[in-house]
């Protein structure tokens, strides 16, 4: 079960570490002692969790450390809090009915499916429904009474019992909007404001006065707020432990892979470094870290460490904590107990994909045999906020106990107060985030700041040589990773929300459909999609999964890519957008089959060791999680139209596997495993080959996260009013290729609306020429607003191609419907060709067509990479 830690951190270093931790209060009646886990808005929820055996308490730092409960230093509401006020009034998520559930799996398959898999995996559905079902949905039924959440648990387990890297396998990445003041744009001014204004938000959470999320109204849960700060996944033996110091008061600093770190708040959680402060401490760490060689700095590098297996981290976490009280158990437990780590990155990145890769798993540059790429300046099992040296800003986050939202919510709102601070150095009256704000601590007497130490501190870890080989081999592992991924970025400013919403469609679904549409461009087939619906409105909720092939998107993006007329393209992507809008609504309640039918697998496990009731984990299996963690069986997908089962790209298709097969090693012969997860059709929905997820906002340039199968990509996108910002990774999977098609289809689908769609003017609409048209000109007005005839830029476009019918497509649109004719292999030659066309027109008024118009925007294309050079 999730277990926390609690950290008695230093000041001075052996009297605190010595003190013994205090006991806990109990949890209140109110709210049942079971299983909690991450997601923003909820309170404490999580029963108390066996102790994991096999290990000395887990990777401790000293003997008088107490593990407990996550969440239960916050068990008291604090009186006047808002942030966790609403909390009691949430629903529990509900558990969706069998039927229904197995019915959208069915679904969901279908289009990925051969009509011999279909039947096979219908029988196997059957087969459930008549036997094992009802029994496991009756076990699940019992086994969420009284918890906060039926799939939480299982949720954590199957987080926490991941072997494999984090890095580039579970943590995601946002890349922040550069700071709108140029001046404010160097790596010292722009970390010491993310930090003051990150410790503001530390201080509302703490203070309960960070306003509670709400969508159209609607409370969502603010638990995983909770688990933000002082929160560190630390490996075991018996796999990883969520650990958090709930009163943690220090930051630690990386910079050329060196440690650093000082305290930042007092015992009420308020700042006692103004920002003047945290900058010269900030500078005087760089000055500090570049007096030792970076290339003699990347032999003790520990932060690569984070980056090995699991299994392989524990062990050595035990080497730095054999000896407790020692250097390097306290200073690990310094490190695993801060608020956050500030990486300070001596390097800026050439482009936008670049900086991605950066802020993902940083760069891979070997100088004489030796690591001396960002790569080895991170800390992946904690929060980590990363400035590269021209100011360029993101954040690197552990995903177990918190979702995209909720560091997105962090974010924006760190992003927004640096503005509206710096904003009121120059205007007193502008407006603040928060309720309530720190005293100012240049104002306050220095007695007042309690134990602290504000002046930096570095971590001199004892290199002792089995510490020495693991950081040598962990680089040389981390260095194959990177090398193993790439990342491409399309920042697509032609159009974006604005347009999508005016052509009557959702931004989501829209996108959806162009990573359907391009990835069948290039492979002439569909692959299983996943894209994350929210479940916050639910307690502790986390997030359903919502599978984006259906027919409706399979009759799409066959039709796009055939000689079909403009209007039945349009239409057939109407329909795939309302289903798609149909199965996230749906999603949104919790009413997936995903999450349902892992619980009940889940279920299935633990009655099978007897463990039902005794809160240990059990997983064994992996479920797909958010859309950056889906793991899965790489197993090849056909094309929806291939009724035969022989192979797929050369590879076999293997035949159903007997009943009573298990991915686990345990024999189940005599409860074998349910049919309907032997099935190869699970297998296939929980290898994800296009993970997707929408997650942003103004505040942010870029979102992204690893490829989740070998050959799959992963993709980050951020839907903005005129721009749609995607990144998109893979293991070498013709991802530039991947990401052309894509901006080639985007331009493709505009014109294509744009000739159905003629009442669409090509300016802008504003609310003033909305009252100009709900004039009643029946009544009398003044005689000069009458003279003139009224003209748009669409009056224009007819007069000169002579076309006015919108379904009309003689003149100068059948040419250009012809280009390319569609194929499967001239995506990447279509996009040029459009471009070309616009450039042979430029000029010649008497052969413009609404092409020519449409592309006179569009001539700057080849240089878009220049915009966002650094």
């Amino acid at each position: 079960m999730t277990q926390v830690r609690t950290f008695a951190l230093p000041q001075p270093l052996g009297e605190r570490l010595a003190e013994p931790t205090p006991t806990s209060a109990p949890i209140p009646s109110t709210i049942p002692s079971t299983i909690s886990s991450a997601i923003p808005r909820s309170l404490p929820d999580i029963p108390e969790l066996p102790q994991t055996q096999g290990r000395d308490s887990g990777a401790k730092v000293n003997g008088d450390y107490k593990r407990v409960p996550m969440a239960t230093y916050n068990d008291t509401k604090k009186e006047g809090g808002i942030t966790f006020s609403g909390q009691d009034k949430l629903p529990k998520l509900p558990i969706p009915d069998l039927a229904a559930t197995c019915r959208r799996y069915i679904e969901s398959l279908r289009p990925l499916q051969s009509p011999r898999e279909r039947a096979e995996t219908q029988y196997a559905v059957d087969e459930f429904l008549k036997g094992d079902g009802h029994d496991l949905q009756e076990k699940l039924k019992q086994y969420a009474q009284g918890k906060t959440s039926y799939i939480e648990q299982f949720w954590y387990d199957s987080y926490l019992n991941f072997d494999n890297p984090v890095v580039l396998n579970l943590n995601p990445f946002f890349l922040l909007e550069d700071d709108p003041t140029p001046a404010r744009n160097n790596q010292v001014t722009r970390a010491a404001s993310l930090v003051v204004s990150s410790l503001d938000f530390v201080r509302a959470v703490r203070k309960e006065e960070l306003p509670p999320d709400k969508v159209k109204g609607t409370p969502l849960c603010m638990y995983q707020f909770s688990r933000l700060f002082g929160t560190a996944r630390v490996p075991t033996e018996d796999g990883c432990q969520i650990e958090q110091d709930p009163e943690s008061k220090h930051i630690v600093i990386m910079c050329h892979g060196q440690f650093y770190w000082f305290d930042v708040l007092d015992d009420n959680s308020d700042l006692i470094m103004t920002e003047k402060d945290i900058s010269i401490n900030l500078q005087t760490i760089i000055d500090d870290a570049t007096q030792t060689p970076i290339r003699e700095a990347a032999k003790g590098a520990l932060g690569v460490l984070s980056t090995e297996n699991r299994k392989v981290w524990s062990g050595l976490r035990d080497v730095l904590t054999r000896e407790p009280m020692s250097n390097n158990a306290d200073s690990l437990g310094i490190v695993d107990s801060a608020l956050f780590v500030l990486c300070l990155d001596y390097t800026e990145s050439a482009d936008a994909a670049a900086l991605c890769q950066n802020m993902l798993c940083g760069t891979n540059e070997v100088e004489k045999g030796v690591q001396i790429g960002t790569c080895t300046n991170r800390w992946y099992d904690k929060l980590q906020i990363i400035v590269c040296k021209n100011g360029s800003a993101g954040i690197n986050f552990e995903h177990t106990g918190v979702d995209g939202h909720t560091v997105l919510r962090f974010a924006s709102d760190v992003y927004t107060d640096t503005i509206l601070r710096f904003a009121r150095t120059i205007n007193g009256q502008a407006p603040s985030l928060w309720a309530s704000t720190s005293p100012d601590p240049s104002k306050r007497d220095p007695e007042s700041f309690g134990d602290v130490n504000t002046t930096p501190r570095k971590l001199e870890w004892d290199m002792i040589p089995e510490l020495s080989v693991a950081v040598r081999f962990a680089e040389t592992r981390l260095s194959d990773l990177i090398g193993q991924n790439e990342f491409q970025c399309l920042d697509f400013s032609h159009y974006g929300k604005n347009f999508i919403t005016s052509m009557g469609f959702s931004p989501d679904a829209f996108v959806q459909m162009a990573f359907q549409a391009a990835y069948y461009g290039l492979y002439g087939r569909v692959e299983c999609t996943y894209e994350p619906a929210m479940t916050k409105v639910y307690l502790h909720g986390r997030t359903e999964a919502i599978r984006t092939v259906s027919k409706e998107s399979v009759d799409f993006v066959q039709a796009f890519w055939s000689e079909n007329p403009a209007e039945a393209k349009i239409e057939a992507l109407k329909k795939a957008c309302q289903k798609h809008v149909a199965n996230t609504r749906q999603c949104l309640k919790a009413e997936g089959c995903d999450r349902h039918l892992y619980a009940l697998l889940s279920v299935w496990q633990r009655s099978m060791d007897d463990e039902l009731d005794s809160g240990l984990s059990s997983t064994g299996y992996s479920s797909p999680m958010d859309g950056y963690s889906e793991q899965g069986v790489n197993s090849p997908v056909g094309s929806p139209t291939n009724d035969s089962v022989g192979s797929v790209d050369g590879v076999e298709l293997k035949p159903s596997r007997e009943r009573g097969y298990s991915t686990n090693s345990r024999s189940r012969d005599q409860n074998p495993l349910p049919l309907i997860f032997a099935d190869p059709g699970w297998d296939k929905l929980n290898n994800t080959i296009l993970s997707t997820s929408n997650c942003g906002n103004p505040a942010l340039r870029q979102f992204g996260f690893g490829p989740t199968s070998g050959d799959g990509f992963g993709i980050g996108y951020i839907i903005k009013d005129d721009g749609i910002s995607i990144c998109v990774s893979s293991k070498h999977r013709q991802t530039a290729r991947f990401i052309d098609t894509l901006e080639s289809y985007l331009l493709e689908i505009r014109r294509i609306l744009r000739i159905t769609n003629r009442k669409m003017s090509t300016m802008k609409g504003s609310r003033a020429r909305e009252a100009e048209m709900s004039i009643n000109h029946s009544k009398p007005t003044n005689r000069l607003k009458t003279r003139g005839r009224p003209i748009t830029a669409i009056d224009n476009i007819r007069s000169n191609t002579g076309t006015t019918s919108p379904t009309n497509e003689s003149s100068a649109f059948s040419e250009d419907d012809e280009i390319g004719g569609y194929g499967f292999f001239d995506a990447g030659m279509l996009l040029q060709a459009l471009k070309a066309r616009s450039v042979q027109f430029d000029g010649v008024e008497t052969r413009a067509s609404e092409r020519a118009a449409v592309q006179a925007r569009r001539r700057d294309v080849g240089k878009k990479l220049r915009l966002i050079d650094y």
